[in-house]
């Protein structure tokens, strides 16, 4: 691959040891890709994007910051790098995280289960002006640019929980059991149990169980 031009990349992420590994996948699986930089918050990563102007931004869509944006917040105040492109590289597979980013102008969304080679891929995609997504994600965004509504309606009541918050009731929500979810996000269980307490008494529901359903109806599980 001597001959394909060097991919200049930020990596954007709260957690060291996850971009630490993206860091070593990408090294190992695309030598046409670079690693630049990398950010921790929403205002490292502007700051890193206006002045680096990379080619492609891997970018979690939960981050500490800002304005509470995250990710979308990122992607928002970066539209004057015209040759700077965001692909979404998230825990979450929720449909509102999904849309928002892509509506906030991001070429594209995975999941961290991805494949090294599949992500190599996507980055490539996205840098050459493609969209891409993990294979049932494209179908989110096809629904909320469509016909769809659900995503918006729900967006109203998610809009009281912090970017933490979403990610702890996500994982609650899935299943995850307070220790699964605290070794998940890297923080405490402790940490988990006041995030839950504040997730159900900003939603006014009673139990795990509730939550659950309120979760599901919403197709944010």
């Amino acid at each position: 691959m001597s001959d394909t031009p060097t991919l200049r990349i930020i990596v954007v992420d709260d957690h060291a040891l996850v971009r630490s590994g993206v860091k070593s996948e990408l090294a190992a699986a695309a030598p046409d890709c670079d690693i630049v930089a990398e950010a921790s918050d929403v205002e490292g990563a502007i700051a890193a994007v206006h002045s680096l102007k990379p080619d492609v931004v891997l970018l979690d869509v939960h981050l500490p910051g800002g304005m509470g944006g995250g990710g979308a917040e990122v992607v928002r105040s970066c539209q004057d790098v015209s040759e700077t492109r965001f692909l979404a590289l998230s825990i979450s597979d929720a449909a509102e995280d999904v849309v928002s980013v892509i509506r906030a102008g991001a070429r594209g969304y995975v999941t961290k289960a991805i494949s090294p080679e599949d992500l190599a891929d996507a980055v490539r995609r996205v840098a050459g002006g493609d969209a891409a997504f993990s294979p049932r994600l494209a179908g989110f965004v096809l629904d909320a640019f469509g016909a769809g509504t659900q995503v918006s309606v729900a967006d109203d009541e998610l809009d009281r929980l912090s970017s933490r918050e979403r990610e702890v009731m996500r994982l609650i929500a899935r299943g995850y059991t307070y220790k699964e979810c605290a070794s998940e996000l890297f923080i405490s269980i402790k940490t988990v149990e006041t995030h839950v307490s504040s997730v159900l008494r900003k939603l006014q529901l009673s139990n795990r169980n509730e939550l659950t359903h309120w979760a599901a109806a919403r197709r944010i599980v």
